[in-house]
């Protein structure tokens, strides 16, 4: 009891004092000293609620027959239902890969979105850009060359588009159907992207701005272009979504999920 006592009659004297000390300083300073502790708290807050709620988002890209939708299905499903027909509606998923269904623990839930590849339908892009973690980019390795331009533009386009480069959202280039044969190798379809990438710059620097519909230029200026030289990370990969060779891919996505 006596050391009950005691602690009681110390507390109370740390309480006169604190009070005393208090009085001591000027409102003014108490009154920015409270805001400050409670303006540090609304962050420390809100940074935590903005941890919590970041974007769980990845969008599958690229052009008409790439196989876009036969990979959302083979990362939804395991299965590539017997190929596929060309997208006009977005497909969209929240799911964890069926590869980690036997996996124990918590997995978070990917929501994975197959944008249309058609030139008509590529402004549904826009609309899913704003909420994207990332972007997985798929190019048809077997059919590469006939639509090289056309893909190096497509891919110019994302990769300068405002919602990309400040959040710098990362892309996957993603090589697919390298499972052929006679299928381009994910280093050459690179090294041809980058050149086609290079013309498109000189080309598109020379029309004055106000026709210019992309939001950045990318590049080192007087450098040959590479995708090195990107504010956001592109790294390549390749896959098949027939056979199911997806593991790239999901490695991918997993790194930003």
């Amino acid at each position: 009891m006596e050391n009950l006592e005691g602690l009681k009659l110390m507390a109370e004297q740390w309480s006169n004092q604190g009070i005393e000390y208090l009085q001591k300083i000027p409102p003014f300073q108490l009154y920015a000293a409270i805001g400050l502790l409670l303006l540090t708290t609304v962050l420390l807050l809100s940074f935590r609620l903005v941890r919590r709620t970041k974007s769980n988002t990845v969008l599958l890209s690229g052009l008409s027959g790439s196989g876009k939708t036969v990979l959302f299905y083979q990362l939804r499903d395991g299965s590539s239902h017997q190929g596929s027909v060309t997208s006009m509606e977005p497909n969209e998923g929240t799911f964890v890969f069926h590869s980690e269904h036997a996996k124990k623990g918590k997995i978070k839930h990917v929501h994975l979105v197959d944008v249309p590849g058609h030139s008509r339908l590529r402004p549904k892009l826009e609309e899913f850009l704003p909420q994207a973690a990332a972007i997985v980019f798929v190019v048809d390795a077997l059919e590469f060359l006939p639509n090289c331009r056309a893909a190096s533009e497509y891919l110019y386009d994302i990769l300068t588009n405002a919602n990309v480069v400040k959040k710098k959202i990362p892309v996957l280039l993603c090589c697919n159907k390298t499972d052929k044969l006679t299928a381009h190798t994910k280093e050459f379809i690179k090294k041809q992207m980058e050149k086609e990438i290079e013309k498109l710059r000189a080309s598109r620097s020379a029309v004055s701005t106000a026709d210019i519909a992309n939001d950045y230029t990318i590049g080192i200026q007087g450098e040959v272009f590479s995708f090195s030289h990107c504010c956001n990370r592109v790294t390549v990969a390749e896959a098949s979504g027939l056979i199911g060779e997806t593991v790239q891919v999901q490695d991918f996505i997993r790194e930003y999920i």
